[in-house]
């Protein structure tokens, strides 16, 4: 049974989670996106896409092109999502540090994901450190879901402690 939680409000310059659709909008973005792992910069771009999906934080996928993919290797992992298909993951190792099925891409997105095709999403936990503008991304919990969480969003978002009626 859906519960729908208690939404919380707005102020100015935020979004709720609640207000996205379902299924989730993708957007481009020109904010400043950086990931930063084992003291190297994985990830420097203006170009990504943002991915907004009802009680989500956004999901930022990012071109490979603004990424140092030599840090990033292919795994077996695999995943089905209803609205963008399968998805493939990598493992990202920076000199002795690595993280098994970080980040995740998809090859053949569906037709309506086209966009996201091969760009490259980044579970925020793992990782040293990722920004948003600057600001330092706070993970979405549960550690299942990909979101990152920045202060111009409110929730609660899914993945909390409770959520999974919604």
């Amino acid at each position: 049974m859906f519960r729908r939680p208690q939404p919380i409000s707005p102020q100015a310059g935020q979004e709720s989670v609640w207000d996205y659709p379902r299924p989730p909008r993708l957007e481009p973005t020109a904010r400043h996106i950086q990931i930063i792992f084992n003291g190297v910069t994985l990830a420097d771009t203006r170009r990504a896409l943002r991915l907004l999906e009802t009680s989500h934080p956004p999901t930022y996928y990012l071109p490979p092109a603004d990424l140092q993919m030599q840090y990033l290797t292919a795994t077996p992992r695999r995943s089905f999502c209803e609205w963008k298909g399968q998805a493939l993951y990598y493992t990202v190792q920076v000199g002795d540090k690595m993280v098994a099925d970080v980040a995740w891409y998809y090859p053949l997105p569906t037709d309506a994901y086209a966009a996201i095709k091969d760009y490259v999403a980044f579970y925020a936990a793992p990782m040293d450190v990722c920004y948003v503008d600057g600001e330092v991304v706070q993970p979405q919990p549960g550690g299942f879901y990909g979101g990152w969480v920045t202060a111009d969003i409110v929730g609660p978002f899914k993945g909390g402690p409770g959520s999974t009626g919604w």
